[in-house]
């Protein structure tokens, strides 16, 4: 398949994933989903009996055809195509490719769900079932009103330095994905709850231990995805309110932009890099200022 002498699928995959983590600077979520596709597209190279120097625009056409009548849905062939394109961008720089065939694809256009948001109400109520008598009750109230003040992701909660958090100033550094950066300012009801979890709660638990992270767990250790995930899945049966972690982050953004915010101030809020990310929530608020019209406007319609 590859001409260079000795190169396997196996080795090419194992250079490129290394390249995304090393040289792009990829998260390994997103090396791994790549790597996935450049290994389909390989194996189907082989057999198609089609050498890797001589692919072209129509190969890959037909490749995503096929991809498609074997059921694929519109989201995994665009995750095709973005694997496709990084594995394109690769064997150009390896001399493997002339040029990235791959950025002549179109992505599909799939049909994206609206995100879930809560209403502030909706938030004050899964927050405030939180039992703050209890010391990791304390650390909680700062996890889950830090993760909505700021928009974080579970991971980038989980992963906070305690040398990145500001107190005076009221910012955080964030280290988001690919490792990229961002400054995050904070109000003050996590300012007040985190100073309580600094103060009463973190010393007890750590224990004189050197810990960077922020949030640690009853043994003094940086705290889990899966232990933030299981503490909201309780918050959540206690109050009532159905959500996930994340629809803390997405609640954030659409508050923002409900309370006048501008699009290119949340999109660095939350760290996207591509602003069309960050534009599926003024179609939230749209779609709320609709209801909204409809149910206070609807008595009048009927009265006309």
């Amino acid at each position: 398949m590859a001409e260079k002498q000795g190169m396997t699928i196996e080795y090419l995959l194992e250079q490129f994933y290394s390249d995304l983590i090393m040289v792009k600077r990829d998260s390994e979520k997103t090396a791994d989903t790549y790597k996935i596709s450049a290994e389909e597209f390989l194996k189907w190279l082989v057999s198609q009996r089609i050498k890797l120097k001589s692919v072209n625009v129509q190969n890959l056409m037909y490749y995503l055809l096929q991809r498609k009548t074997d059921g694929c849905s519109e989201i995994t062939l665009a995750k095709d195509i973005s694997g496709l394109r990084a594995l394109g961008d690769y064997l150009v720089r390896k001399d493997l490719w002339e040029e990235n065939y791959a950025l002549l694809l179109d992505r599909p256009k799939a049909s994206r769900n609206l995100p879930k948001v809560l209403s502030i109400d909706e938030v004050d109520k899964l927050l405030s079932c939180i039992d703050t008598t209890k010391a990791l009750g304390i650390r909680d109230a700062a996890l889950f009103e830090l993760i909505y003040s700021c928009g974080l992701r579970i991971s980038e909660a989980c992963t906070l330095k305690i040398s990145n958090v500001h107190m005076n100033e009221r910012i955080i550094l964030v280290h988001g994905k690919g490792d990229k950066e961002r400054l995050i300012p904070f109000g003050e009801k996590a300012a007040q709850k985190l100073t309580d979890y600094l103060t009463n709660v973190r010393p007890n638990l750590v224990k004189g231990k050197n810990v960077s992270e922020i949030f640690v767990n009853y043994q003094g250790k940086a705290i889990s995805r899966k232990g933030v995930w299981k503490k909201f899945q309780e918050l959540e049966k206690l109050s009532g309110v159905d959500a996930k972690v994340h629809t803390l982050r997405h609640s954030f953004a659409t508050h923002l932009l409900a309370g006048g915010a501008d699009l290119r101030s949340v999109q660095e809020l939350l760290g996207h890099s591509d602003l069309s990310t960050t534009t599926i929530y003024t179609h939230v608020t749209n779609e709320q200022l609709e209801k909204a019209h409809e149910k206070y406007f609807k008595i009048d319609n009927n009265n006309e």
